[in-house]
């Protein structure tokens, strides 16, 4: 049988029901026992379709013997009847048209009934297009009220505009080019259908469809633009359903909103915004026409590429109007003469802030009162600051590629794209311009696969002899590749196009940049009120879409550990309290009979060293692990279960989590955070403990009202305990000044913040802030498999993260807020506390402008006195007698008062860390305790040496112990950063 009969057959018997019997149309049958009923359904469809073609005066018995006399010359070229036998479609035009009986029969009617069957299985519920408002595009603007974006669903760039406020000239346009009769008919018009065919006959090549207004609605909504006979049975069916379910004004609302005009615009309103800038309520006659003849074809018609096309579709659907008598001769010739002005066509891509646009649409969902943002046309006002968006992107892209440049993990896997093809349509255009060159024309038009990476896209324009290859940017500049490994050089050919870093200046280069495959993160947060000024979420949204600043999870190592120091400062301890920096071995936190040495907790320092006695500043500040186990043991609470919980309560109270997992290893960033949550606290530090919810909307305009404006809240932390966070402040500016981010040490008057290192260096983070925001930024490989790659042995926060801050950090002063010093405690936080100059290493209290002395800020009690917390846990006689070890000589050096954080002889210091020649508190009483510990007096002498009862393990055979050595210490000759 033949297969393509038995499809046409199928149609039709969907057809006949459509024109015959609309009120009761079937959409399954039994082959065994429903045959005589659908040989009667197609007899009677086609009498009724005969009776159409005497209605359009056309001779089907004349037609159909034309082409049986040649067929080919009827069905070579026509690609709607390729491959239709017309012997056997005569035999099925006698039996059911003519009523003959015809045998052997020409077709099966079971088999038709079977792939009619299958093609009305689960048809679409007509009923959901009742009230249907479709997608639309929503306005996102800038912080300052700019555009910034769009935000629709693909293919879907519409705003939507009432039936109302379309002119009824610009109606009867469309209805004139697409569907004459399309307020007579039932959803199909068989008249428009023979019309159609008698077209394909005659004008071989693309053939039409004669299709109307419902069943294109129905096409675009509901069944999809699949050419086959499947889909076109479904659109027939469900386009007579619709027609008894909506009226033809609700029909004909959902077609001018849903129809694509071309410039990238669905629907008639953007449409008339794209072309002529201007709501479809002001279109004229001329305009609307141009538009309606835009529906057979916006690229073949467009009046941007074929204005004579465009034209031409004008006065055909003019004509058809004045046959219509929609409008007069006058009326029609005006129209043809007028002048159309289109706007200039914006193709501008943006090429910035998709993570942000992304959680702009996950904020909308949660919003009382605001429908999701593709759902309508709305404008946003958010909180996104473009060029501090286009900074942290930029960061972050340069910062994760040097990474991988310094560590040798950098992989070339290929060019971006190649512009072969295109340079060569180009060169063999005898209408393309002459200049700019071939290359410089195909690549300013490409588009790049990674749009969001802010490194200029160049073209190999030259591969010579040997390693030279040149490169050619967008502005014409030719330049040598630099930085291309013999791999790369190898794989790399004529037109491929490269990412570069180009230095500018004089000698301009262009460096070779590869997509890394470590990954990052950067959220910049403004304090006050926790606006969301720019966040980037990855190295590039076309890569991945994850959004790692708010849907990952990461370990934040020492980053996490202000909460510990929080919760004593909180108890009331001083930032000058004296704390051991010794081995410390926690028990279970629900020791029992079965407990074993492994549930035990013993942590080491990053170094695996320790520093033996120092200031809770001086341990945060070079994020001491065994100090802040330490806090637990005796600090905030002499039961480590309990310090654990408060420490917890903490984190819980700042949202950074929802429950917290009750173990030691917490304490030092085990449990995984959300960057967005820690940025937020560390907001809450410069705000004195006032933590704001980050947000990116500000407000939402729905259907010309206000359906959001958002209300910021900040939330007391710590039972608005102000002085604890202006001490926990100062000691962030000292990370900077002094502690594991002193890379940067020229930032601590304006800057405080904190390193962050998980087990192994699987995650780098630094958390900083300034007067007006935080910025937060995270570094690291994605999880594979539940696997994580380490960013291996030394890669810190403050030495893979920190570069990525600073930069970003320049950008808010430069475009944003001005530098300013950190500002000073608040008067609230004034009245209950005093500041005073203290000794660094000791935390003694010295005279001002000591030497060394550092401005310390002291919490007051209730009667305004001072609460000396200094040798709370550990004993000032303790301090007298310990010994201590110089790092880098791998002595001891006895030490009152608690001095003894030194530099050492090698760099010209007393190993208390004191300038020669310095009077240091105590000087006399250091002496003496020398002279009684070493009596034969030499400093650093040899001979008689004490050795403390602790390091008697050295023995006199190992005079100077093993060297460890400190990764934090500012001389050491092992630098992180």
């Amino acid at each position: 049988m033949d297969v393509i009969l038995v499809k046409i057959l199928a149609a039709f018997l969907a057809l006949s029901q459509v024109a015959t019997t609309p009120q009761a149309i079937k959409t399954e049958f039994v082959e065994t026992r429903d045959q005589a009923e659908v040989v009667g359904l197609l007899r009677g469809g086609c009498a009724h379709m005969r009776k159409a073609f005497d209605i359009e005066s056309i001779d089907l018995d004349g037609l159909i013997a034309t082409a049986l006399d040649d067929p080919q010359a009827l069905t070579a070229e026509i690609k709607a009847f390729r491959g239709l036998n017309f012997g056997s479609l005569h035999l099925v035009y006698r039996q059911f048209c003519k009523n003959e009986t015809v045998e052997p029969a020409p077709v099966d009617i079971g088999q038709v009934i079977a792939y009619y069957n299958k093609a009305t299985a689960d048809l679409p519920d007509h009923a959901r297009l009742k009230g249907l408002k479709l997608s639309g595009t929503s306005t996102v603007l800038d912080a300052t009220g700019g555009r910034f974006a769009e935000v629709f669903e693909a293919d879907n760039r519409r705003v939507w505009v009432p039936l109302q406020d379309i002119p009824q000239h610009v109606q009867k346009a469309f209805v004139a080019a697409e569907d004459k009769r399309f307020h007579q008919h039932k959803g199909i018009d068989e008249r428009g259908l023979i019309r159609a065919m008698v077209a394909n006959l005659a004008r071989p090549g693309r053939p039409q469809g004669g299709s109307t207004i419902t069943q294109q609605v129905v096409k675009n909504l509901l069944v999809g633009d699949d050419l086959t006979y499947e889909r076109k049975i479904r659109e027939m069916i469900l386009a007579s359903r619709v027609e008894q379910t909506l009226s033809k004004n609700e029909i004909l609302e959902l077609y001018l909103n849903s129809i694509y005009l071309g410039r990238n615009s669905w629907g008639i309103e953007l449409a008339a915004r794209s072309y002529y800038g201007k709501p479809a309520s002001e279109l004229t006659l001329a305009e609307g026409a141009t538009l309606a003849g835009l529906t057979k074809g916006p690229n073949f018609y467009s009046p941007d590429r074929h204005p004579e096309r465009a034209q031409e579709r004008l006065a055909y659907v003019l004509s058809r109007m004045q046959e219509d008598g929609a409008i007069t001769q006058d009326a029609a010739d005006q129209a043809r003469r007028a002048a159309l002005r289109l706007v200039a066509y914006d193709r501008s891509q943006r090429n910035s802030g998709f993570y942000f646009l992304d959680h702009i649409n996950r904020e909308a969902k949660s919003l009382p009162g605001v429908v999701a943002l593709t759902a309508s046309s709305a404008t946003v006002r958010s909180t996104i600051h473009p060029q501090l968006q286009r900074a942290a992107e930029t960061a972050l892209q340069e910062g994760l590629a040097r990474y991988e440049l310094s560590t040798g993990r950098a992989q070339f896997h290929g060019a971006e794209a190649n512009l072969g093809a295109a340079i060569q349509r180009i060169q063999a255009d005898p209408n393309a311009p002459k200049a700019p060159s071939a290359w410089q024309q195909a690549l300013q038009a490409a588009r790049p696969p990674l749009y969001d990476v802010h490194w200029p896209s160049a073209v190999v324009v030259q591969k010579g002899g040997g390693d030279a290859i040149k490169i050619g940017l967008a502005d014409g500049r030719v330049l040598p590749l630099n930085g291309a490994n013999a791999a790369a050089r190898r794989v790399l050919k004529l037109h491929d196009v490269v990412l570069v870093r180009v230095t500018e200046g004089k000698g301009a280069r262009a460096e070779l940049r590869v997509r890394p495959t470590v990954q990052g993160a950067v959220l910049v947060l403004e304090n006050k009120n926790g606006r969301i000024l720019a966040m980037a979420g990855g190295f590039s949204y076309p890569l991945s879409q994850i959004n790692r600043t708010t849907q990952t999870q990461r370990q934040p190592g020492s980053a996490f550990k202000p909460f510990t120091y929080l919760a004593a400062l909180n108890k009331g301890l001083q930032p000058n309290t004296l704390v051991r920096d010794e081995p410390i071995t926690l028990p279970p936190l629900n020791k029992s009979s079965s407990t074993r040495e492994r549930d035990y907790w013993t942590p080491k320092n990053y170094d695996s060293g320790s520093s033996g006695i120092l200031t809770l500043r001086l341990a945060l500040e070079n994020s001491k692990n065994l100090v802040t186990a330490q806090l637990l043991s005796n600090a905030i609470d002499n039961d480590p279960g309990r310090s654990l919980a408060r420490v917890c309560e903490l984190a819980i109270e700042a949202q950074i989590y929802n429950d917290c997992v009750g173990y030691y290893p917490f304490v030092l960033g085990a449990q995984p955070v959300r960057l967005i949550d820690l940025a937020a606290f560390y907001a809450a530090v410069a705000n004195e403990g006032y933590r704001p919810s980050p947000y990116a909307i500000e407000s939402v305009e729905q259907g010309g009202k206000i359906a959001f404006r958002r209300k910021p809240e900040l939330r007391a932390l710590a039972n608005g305990d102000r002085v604890a966070f202006v001490q926990l402040k100062s000691m962030l500016q000292g990370v900077l000044a002094r502690g594991t981010a002193r890379a940067v040490a020229h930032l601590s008057p304006y800057v405080a913040g904190k390193t962050g290192t998980s087990d192994d260096e699987n995650d780098a983070w630094f958390v900083g802030f300034s007067n007006d925001v935080t910025i937060a930024v995270w570094v690291g490989y994605d999880n594979a498999e539940g696997k994580r790659r380490t960013l291996g042995g030394g890669q810190t926060g403050g030495k893979v993260a920190l570069p990525i801050f600073t930069p970003v950090m320049d950008a808010v002063w430069a475009n944003y807020a001005k530098k300013t010093p950190m500002s000073p405690p608040s008067p609230e936080a004034q009245r209950q506390l005093i500041a005073l100059p203290i000794d660094l290493r000791s935390g003694t209290r010295v005279a001002v402008g000591s030497p060394g002395a550092i401005t310390e800020y002291f919490r007051l009690d209730r009667t305004g006195g001072l609460t000396e917390t200094q040798y709370n846990l550990v004993s000032e006689a303790e301090v007298a007698t310990y010994i201590y070890r110089e790092p880098g000589d791998g002595e001891y050096y006895g030490y009152p008062n608690g001095y003894g954080y030194g530099y050492g002889n090698r760099y010209g210091y007393d190993p208390r860390g004191y300038p020669p020649g310095y009077q240091y508190p105590g000087q006399q009483q250091y002496q003496n305790y020398w002279r009684r510990v070493n009596p034969f007096g030499g400093l650093f002498g040899d001979l008689g040496r004490r050795v403390d009862p602790r390091y008697q393990e050295y023995g006199v055979r190992e005079r100077y112990p093993p060297q460890r050595v400190d990764p934090q210490f500012p001389f050491s000759e092992r630098e992180r950063y």
